[in-house]
Parts: C-alpha cells; sequence; structure tokens
C-alpha cells in the first residue's frame, strides 16, 4: 500500500512534528523574508548548502510520562520541559548547556566544567535555562547561536541542532526501553558531551599544529595547521568518529552511575535503556554513530551504487543493526560467552532483549545491579556479564552531487517498511510537495498500514490510547534530511 491515502488531521497522536527548508541564498540586509517555511516551522537562512530541508515527526504508542524523574527530578523537573515537544525550530544563543547535574560522575562535570559556566545549584540551573541558558566558551562549532528543535513520543526522544554559520547539523533518534529515563537523559546531556569532546579535538589539532606546522582541512573544509600531515582528511574524520564514541562511552558510565545511586528507591532503573542514534553533517562530510536497532538510509543514485533501469534512487544503510537477528551480532554474543549455554534464549540476549547494544540496560551489564531486582524479574544465571555492549558502529560518508536524502528512524518505522520503502516512500513525496512535510508523511503512511495489518481503519487504530495500541506499533520517531549538494533537491526547496 505503498501509496496509500495520507491522513489529513491524525490529531493529537502525532506528538513531534517540526521541520523547515533552507534558503541558499543570502542577502546583506539580515532579512529573512526570502526563507521558505515548512509547517509548522520557521525560516533558516544559511550561507552554504549541504542539507536543503529537514523534518522530523515522532508518534506515541506507549502511554508514559512527558517527563521521568530522574536525577532527584534535577533533569526532570528543570532541563526537558524547556525542550519537550516544541512545534518548530527555535533560535537560542549559543547551545544548551547540561553540564552542571550533581548526580553525574565527579570526572564528567570536571571534565564540562572546562567547557562552559554552570550553575552551582538547581535553582540557578532553572534561571539560566529560562535565558537560554548562554555559554562562555568557544565551542566546536563556535556559533553565536544555533537552532534547536526536539521533542517526546512515548519513550522515544528527538533531537535536532543546526548551525547556520558553520554549516553544521546535529541529530539524533533515542529508542528507550522499559521505561523514558535513559532516552530522557541522552537528550538532556548528550549532545553536550558531543560538543565537548570536539571541541578538546579542535584543541588538540590547533596546539599540534603549532608543534608540527603542518596544514589540515577541517570538517568545514577550511584550510588549517595539522599535526598529521601525511593523512590529514582521513586522521581528521577518525579523530571526529572516535571523539563521538568517547561521548557515548561518557554518556553510558554518568547514566549508570547515576542509576547506582537511586536503584535502592528506584530498582526499575536497572531494566531502563536506550538505543542510540546521531548523525552529525559537518560540512559536506556525514559521521553517524549507532547503537541498537535504529537506521540511517541515504537515497542515492551514485556510480558505485547499481541503479534500477527505471531510474530509482538506491537505498544504502548507513548503520548496522545490533540485534540477535543480525548473524554477526549473534555469532559475537555467543563467542563472548562460551560458558554460557543460556546466552540466547527464545530468541533474546538472556531471554530479555532482542538488541544486542544499547546505553543503559545496568542490569544485563552488572550482578549488582542485576542483585537489585526482586523475584522473577531478576536474571538467573548472569554467569559472565556485560551481555549488552555500549560500543557503537560508526561511519562517516562524504556526500556528493549523487546524493539525495538521509532518513533517520528507530526501529518502528521499519517494522512495516523495509529500506526501498522508505526511500520510494519519501522521494514521491518530495517530488510532488517540495515544501510539505516528508517525515510526518512517513509516519501516516505508517498509521495506514499498521491499521491495515491489524484489521481496523486508520481512525479505528488512531483512537487506541497509547499503551494499548503498542500491541499494533511502537513508538515511531522519523527524521528527514535532504542534502543541498543535489542541485535538483535545492532547486526544490526553495521558491524561485
Amino acid at each position: 500500500m505503498m501509496g496509500g491515502q495520507a491522513i489529513t488531521d491524525p490529531g493529537a497522536e502525532i506528538k513531534v512534528s517540526f521541520g523547515y527548508h533552507c534558503n541558499s541564498n543570502t542577502d546583506d540586509s539580515g532579512d529573512e523574508s526570502d526563507g521558505i517555511d515548512m509547517r509548522p516551522g520557521t525560516k533558516l537562512r544559511r550561507a552554504n548548502s549541504s542539507f536543503s530541508c529537514l523534518s522530523g515527526a515522532a508518534l506515541s504508542a506507549n502511554a508514559t510520562l512527558a517527563n521521568t524523574n530522574i536525577c532527584n527530578g534535577l533533569l526532570g523537573a528543570e532541563i526537558l520541559p524547556a525542550l519537550d515537544s516544541p512545534t518548530s525550530f527555535r533560535r537560542i544563543p549559543s547551545s544548551p548547556s547540561f553540564s552542571k547535574l550533581d548526580l553525574l560522575s565527579s570526572s564528567f562535570q570536571s571534565s564540562l566544567s572546562n567547557l562552559s559556566c554552570s550553575p552551582s545549584s538547581p535553582s540557578e540551573l532553572a534561571e539560566d535555562n529560562s535565558s537560554s541558558m548562554k555559554s562562555s566558551s568557544e565551542s566546536f562549532f563556535n556559533a553565536t547561536e544555533v537552532k534547536i528543535a526536539g521533542g517526546a513520543a512515548g519513550e522515544d526522544r528527538v533531537q535536532a541542532v543546526c548551525s547556520e554559520e558553520n554549516d553544521s547539523l546535529f541529530c539524533a533518534i533515542y529508542d528507550g526501553f522499559n521505561g523514558r529515563d535513559a532516552a530522557d537523559f541522552l537528550a538532556g546531556t548528550l549532545y553536550e558531551t558531543i560538543r565537548h569532546y570536539l571541541s578538546l579535538l579542535d584543541w588538540e589539532l590547533e596546539r599540534d599544529s603549532k608543534v608540527n606546522k603542518g596544514s589540515y582541512v577541517d570538517c568545514f573544509g577550511n584550510a588549517l595547521p595539522y599535526l598529521d600531515v601525511e593523512k590529514p582528511c582521513t586522521s581528521f574524520k577518525q579523530k571526529v568518529l572516535n571523539s563521538l564514541e568517547q561521548a557515548l562511552t561518557q554518556a553510558e558510565n554518568d547514566f549508570l552511575h547515576m542509576v547506582e545511586q537511586e536503584m535502592d528507591d528506584r530498582p526499575d532503573l536497572v531494566s531502563i535503556g536506550s538505543c542510540v542514534l546521531v548523525a552529525l553533517l559537518l560540512g559536506k562530510n556525514l559521521y553517524v554513530l549507532n547503537a541498537g536497532d535504529s537506521r540511517a538510509v541515504l537515497a542515492t543514485c551514485g556510480e558505485s551504487i547499481v541503479t534500477n533501469s527505471d531510474g530509482r534512487l538506491q537505498a544504502v544503510q548507513l548503520t548496522v543493526s545490533h540485534t540477535v537477528d543480525n548473524e554477526s551480532e549473534r555469532i559475537q554474543l555467543l563467542k563472548n560467552h562460551p560458558e554460557d549455554h543460556s546466552t540466547i534464549v527464545g530468541g533474546k540476549v538472556k531471554g530479555k532483549l532482542k538488541v544486542t547494544r544499547a546505553l543503559g540496560v545496568g542490569y544485563l551489564k552488572k550482578k549488582s545491579m542485576n542483585d537489585a531486582l526482586m523475584g522473577i524479574l531478576r536474571v538467573r544465571n548472569l554467569i559472565s556479564p556485560p551481555y549488552i555492549s555500549v560500543q557503537p558502529s560508526l561511519t562517516v560518508h562524504e556526500i556528493s552531487s549523487s546524493d539525495h536524502f538521509v532518513v533517520l528512524g528507530s526501529d518502528g518505522l521499519f517494522d512495516f517498511f523495509n529500506n526501498d520503502e522508505v526511500v520510494k516512500l519519501v522521494h514521491s513525496y518530495i517530488q510532488r510537495y517540495p515544501l510539505g512535510d516528508p517525515a510526518k508523511f512517513l509516519l501516516e503512511q505508517l498509521v495506514i498500514r499498521a491499521a491495515d495489518c491489524a484489521g481496523f481503519s486508520k481512525e479505528e487504530l488512531m483512537s487506541i490510547p497509547a499503551g494499548r495500541r503498542r500491541k499494533y506499533h511502537d513508538d515511531v520517531t522519523v527524521i528527514v534530511i535532504i542534502l543541498g549538494m543535489n542541485k535538483r533537491t535545492s532547486k526544490a526547496s526553495t521558491r524561485l
């Protein structure tokens, strides 16, 4: 039912919907009247054209609180409401800073204290947050302001941060499970942690260049001093990927540290986790990190791709699915636990999870956290933890004029559509509606298919309350990035 009828008004069920079109032409007046609005969205002006359009949407299936109470309420009460489910991008000075959370590990507080000026108490944090949480330090993006959007749907969280000055875009989908705490934690900390590690990389390159007197091309294509003159491009890209991995490892350590502090009062925290998908577009380079079963799919007609006879775009998956259904993941998991004959039970890790990599889920990583659970909730025969890894898959793709768009989605999207179907749906939609909202359109098509599979009309399915509707589909979050390197796409996305 690829060309199914679109839902014109899904009501309040689509919890998050945001997006904008970019105007590739700028003027000296600073007037943004030439910008293009994507409903519901705002105008965006940029000097470069790595991407021309962005839309995001999410659909709830699980019943959960809008903000869970973690970090003694500091994260949920003081930070998340300001970022929860905006209907469009908002321009803010610098970027939000979440570096002063008293329950995080001292190493994280210490490292981030060098990055930004942080309030010393929850009340000061709330006051600073209300004024967009200004940062006094130079960041890796070196931007005086960014645009930010995000929100929550069920146990999913979505974020997008754009630096217009530096032609950079950060997008992330956090697919939580067994609760929202891990996804909330990532939404409140990971972007800033990544900024911190990239800022350290920027400082390191500048320092070493003064010693080695070499040159390098930074992530935005600028020629700058560099320490490795033999392979500057490869070396720099690898360092960015390493920074992303370090940031996720830091987030894991700090989340588990928080869990250990609170698990006596909230033993459920040890079972809560989240898959992680991050796409970082810096100039023409797209860096992708994933841990879990969310996906990033590129639509391209590149020369290295065998094109269809009808000229359709090809779907290229940029991520690895970390589940027991993936043969390489399953083999590696069994190899890591040769003495445990119950590593995989019923198609799940220790009979609990299908994903093999995720943030959190401490009870499958530490015996002490498993012991915090009572009765049947506790995993029996936890012989050789950890059974779940947070080590991500990483890749970098250099955007070319052959690449049209990238779709980021939580696994709920791919429960109903394969990669080729997703690309075909988005491509056909943006050809017909260049100023439309492709992410929301994908969710509308998913509802139609889910209803058809369940034997319902779409109205009947959407009338089922969240929680009960989880029987028919998962929480679903989608981000569509239309790449501006492709001239045809840029032209279609700009009012002439």
